[in-house]
């Protein structure tokens, strides 16, 4: 999942249809690492210990309309356990769509999330990104809650991305910051340095106050969300 690109603020010229980004699609090894990758977090989720700490407000009772949910890149490991086991209990939005890169990496992750049920958006800031944005708002017209990582795909770590602000702005859906704090982990030496959770693991899922862009937001006012949610995030991270 990664954040789309920002509106541009003067119109880009038309792009010949020679240079159309075509997403790749999984090839069949991926679809069958994609459903082993499936089986093997669900065993592991139903291991931990959660604690939930919802400062949101937003899921008391039925939530009265689909969000952006936004998380960092190194915890995607265990957001459909938050969505599915803390969110979707007080929605009824028609489901989740996600942004993944367009590239063949991105192609893996795309059929793991396919496996739970999460439409995927294929685009980048990078490589096809009008058309992920446009795809995105898309989605959430039909009633579905979008995800976002604002620091993916390349980073920088921690740092957000202003494409989330523009997808906020652009919907009107509010964007709910999510993180959680494990007590054991593994942490590879990757950009994101991604988190793995130990098994038997102590959890502590949390969802934070949501943060909405006004439809006319100037310039100035979009940085500063954009700089509240990012302190947000990295203040429920723990580590950052």
């Amino acid at each position: 999942m990664n954040s789309p690109p920002a509106s541009p603020k003067t119109p880009a010229p038309k792009p010949r249809s020679s240079a159309r980004v075509i997403p790749h699609s999984p090839r069949w090894y991926q679809r069958l690492g994609a459903r082993l990758v499936w089986a093997a977090l669900r065993a592991l989720v139903g291991t931990l210990r959660y604690q939930w700490d919802d400062r949101s407000g937003y899921f008391e009772g039925i939530a009265p309309a689909p969000v952006i949910f936004c998380v960092w890149h190194n915890r995607l490991a265990l957001t459909m356990r938050a969505y599915y086991g803390y969110a979707r209990k007080h929605t009824r939005t028609a489901g989740m769509a996600a942004i993944v890169s367009a590239s063949k990496d991105g192609a893996f992750l795309a059929a793991i999330l396919e496996c739970f049920k999460v439409q995927p958006v294929r685009g980048s800031t990078s490589r096809r990104g009008p058309q992920a944005l446009l795809e995105l708002l898309t989605w959430a017209e039909r009633g579905y809650d979008l995800a976002i990582t604002p620091d993916g795909p390349r980073g920088p770590c921690y740092v957000v991305q202003e494409g989330v602000m523009s997808l906020a702005q652009l919907s009107g859906l509010v964007i709910i910051p999510f993180a959680f704090q494990l007590q054991w982990k593994v942490r590879p030496k990757s950009w994101d340095r991604f988190q793995i959770p130990v098994p038997f693991s102590r959890c502590k899922m949390i969802l934070e106050k949501p943060i909405c862009v006004p439809r006319e937001a100037s310039a100035a006012q979009r940085e500063e969300l954009r700089q509240r949610l990012e302190t947000t995030l990295r203040g429920i991270s723990g580590d950052s």
